[in-house]
């Protein structure tokens, strides 16, 4: 503020270049002068002129004014250009199965971009965990912060046809208790199956059985072999309701219909290489191959 007041020869027009008060410029001037020990300026109603001290100080006080000025200008275009480093959390599957096979694309139109691919089911924390962005597939996004939503997800409940030939399908929700229904450990709240249907009844069970996972692929193998029911997101069972292999019952029944979100910690001032990211993911992932029926 030094710097500008003395480049102006007056202190409304050096606050009104950095774009805060007159006021704000008068205090931070005097409290350096106090700092200092000295005048810097000699003031009087009409003129405003650099003391000795303050003619031996402009120089030097002009020139971190213009280093601090390129630095800044130089972060913006940083921050304008797709390039640096995102961390990015995916759910396991999600990412094995769909996100990774597009990734190359990504790079080959961003290659000053890189990926820090971190893949759980744990739900991580974006900010405490220093995440740049994450895919999370919900009911609901995180309040807290910013989703933009790619795609909606069907929950199937299915079996396996030998399984349905030993047991039987049932036919309600509720006659799920007597059979063996495999569960999904990483649920928001808890694992249940919150069912509806068209006439507005509504049921809610806990499945169990003989086995129970924090991812759902481990669960698959028992569904296939006919040893349990199993709750999938549509990605993961498209490829078994089209080979036959595993079975879609309680089809007059629904569950909550979650979708793929991409999320950030805010939506302020994203980096340019967030905001390609999200750009990409929005048009590859809005109409995807795995929708069922097709």
């Amino acid at each position: 503020m030094f710097a500008k007041v003395a480049e102006e020869r007056s202190f409304a027009r050096a606050a009104k270049t950095l774009g805060v008060s007159v006021p704000t410029v008068s205090r931070a001037v005097s409290r350096l002068e106090e700092r200092l020990g000295a005048r810097l300026f000699n003031r009087t109603s009409r003129q405003l002129a650099l003391t000795d001290f303050g003619l031996r100080l402009v120089d030097r006080a002009q020139h971190i004014y213009a280093e601090a000025e390129a630095a800044e200008n130089a972060a913006r275009e940083l921050s304008s250009q797709p390039r640096g480093l995102i961390r990015l959390a995916v759910p396991m599957v999600f990412g094995r199965q769909w996100l990774a096979p597009i990734l190359p694309d990504f790079f080959e139109a961003y290659p000053d971009v890189s990926i820090d691919m971190h893949m759980s089911d744990a739900v991580v924390d974006l900010v405490g965990d220093g995440f740049d962005a994450a895919l999370r597939i919900a009911v609901l996004p995180d309040s807290s912060l910013v989703a933009k939503r790619l795609t909606p997800v069907a929950p199937f409940i299915l079996a396996a046809p030998a399984y349905l030939e030993k047991y039987g399908c049932p036919q309600h929700p509720r006659d799920l208790s007597a059979h063996h229904c495999l569960g999904y450990a990483y649920r928001p709240r808890q694992d249940i199956w919150r069912f509806s249907n068209a006439a507005g009844e509504e049921e809610i069970v806990v499945p169990t059985g003989p086995l129970r996972a924090t991812n759902s692929e481990a669960l698959i193998p028992m569904a296939l072999r006919g040893l349990g029911i199993v709750e999938l997101p549509e990605f993961m069972a498209y490829e078994y309701l089209v080979d036959g292999r595993l079975k879609a019952i309680l089809t007059d029944w629904t569950l909550p219909k979650g979708a793929v979100y991409f999320v950030t910690p805010s939506a302020r001032a994203r980096p340019a290489k967030v905001e390609v990211l999200a750009e990409f993911l929005a048009a590859r992932l809005s109409h995807p191959t795995w929708r069922w029926p097709r």
